[in-house]
């Protein structure tokens, strides 16, 4: 990689402490016993660092920019020294024919990982996104050839996300409904939480296979429960407390934002458990619903964001619901036995993946 590609300088050397903390963070998102703390560290010294091929298409940068926030500098440090970035149209400081040069070299060696950032405008709309004289959907196409796998890193790539709502003008859509021949990790949200993206990294790293994934593509570690199991408002769920409207007292005091629309109900995200910034924040815990926007179609099926979902009994005040399954049935208008195979798979695979660590 050359530095001197890149604007701003990269951030200064992770302290040795802040090292084994990420570590610690990323072991314990991914489900692993602290055990392997050592070896996912080890893992991460490992000075042959995986290539990495970064494109970004119909999108805000909001993932970039997640990542390399100086919230969070340790997070960005370990991140850009764990793997050797060879391309980022963000991040380069080379424009125009230098940054179309440094492409074609990056794809021309095989076995990178190749990063991809937003959605793809496809068929007569292609030419809405145009990158050095190419379409999008040309130089994922080019890109994809020589990866070795794909993460996709926001809703927009893994999904359509929000260019893709209807009435989708450009005809935009994710990276797998392009590229049909490598495997693909799905790294959702808008934007997605960086410790995500850097678990995933770390699990390729230590396992040298990406993690086991969910129907949608996600990684069970970080996706495999839904928001509203381990949300810190649910015993107000249960007892039938909730926020009537913003700034009243159930507000204040914390109910549950069920009626103010939250989505979590019907949404799988680990939010609630690894929390965004220094400030270990979520949207939930300042106050407002979850938007559901780690699911797919999500800006046309959970909107609109500030309503409830209709034809759904709450509990009454003092009585106990078990969980929301049957809302999530109804929100999302799938079936019983998908939503029961997706729930199942991700208990099973978290009860055996210890065992097959140990193994």
């Amino acid at each position: 990689m050359d530095r001197n590609m890149f604007t701003g300088g990269f951030p200064g050397t992770i302290s040795r402490r802040g090292f084994l903390r990420a570590c610690a963070i990323a072991t314990a998102v991914m489900g692993l016993p602290m055990e392997m703390v050592s070896r996912v560290a080890e893992a991460a010294e490992d000075p042959k660092r995986p290539r990495v091929v970064w494109l970004h298409f119909q999108e805000c940068t909001g993932c970039s920019e997640s990542l390399l926030r100086a919230s969070h500098p340790d997070l960005a440090t370990l991140i850009l020294d764990l793997i050797d970035l060879e391309y980022h149209e963000s991040l380069m400081a080379g424009a125009g024919p230098q940054a179309e040069e440094a492409f074609e070299r990056a794809i021309e060696k095989p076995n990178y990982i190749l990063v991809v950032e937003g959605a793809i405008p496809t068929g007569d709309c292609e030419d809405f996104c145009m990158i050095g004289g190419h379409s999008a959907a040309h130089n994922l196409k080019r890109a994809a050839k020589n990866a070795l796998a794909i993460i996709n890193i926001g809703t927009c790539s893994a999904y359509g996300g929000i260019p893709a709502a209807k009435p989708n003008p450009t005809k935009a859509v994710g990276t797998a409904d392009i590229v049909k021949d490598k495997p693909i990790l799905n790294i959702p949200g808008c934007p997605p939480n960086p410790h995500n993206f850097l678990s995933a990294v770390l699990y390729f790293l230590t396992f040298k296979k990406l993690p086991p994934t969910d129907i949608y593509g996600r990684p069970l570690f970080a996706y495999g429960r839904r928001i509203h199991d381990h949300c810190e408002r649910r015993p107000h769920f249960d007892e039938g407390r909730y926020v009537e409207q913003f700034g009243d007292e159930g507000h204040r005091l914390g109910y549950c934002l069920y009626k103010m629309g939250c989505k979590a109900p019907e949404t799988f995200s680990n939010c609630p458990v690894i929390r965004f910034n220094d400030a270990e924040v979520w949207p939930v815990s300042v106050g407002n619903g979850c938007y559901g926007c780690t699911e797919p179609n999500f800006w046309d099926t959970m909107t609109p964001f500030h309503k409830r979902l209709p034809g759904v009994s709450l509990p009454v005040k003092g009585g106990i619901i078990a969980n929301a399954t049957d809302i999530g049935k109804k929100a999302l208008g799938v079936t019983a036995a998908a939503l029961a195979i997706h729930a199942s798979i991700g208990v099973a695979k978290s009860l055996a993946k210890g065992k097959k660590e140990e193994d």
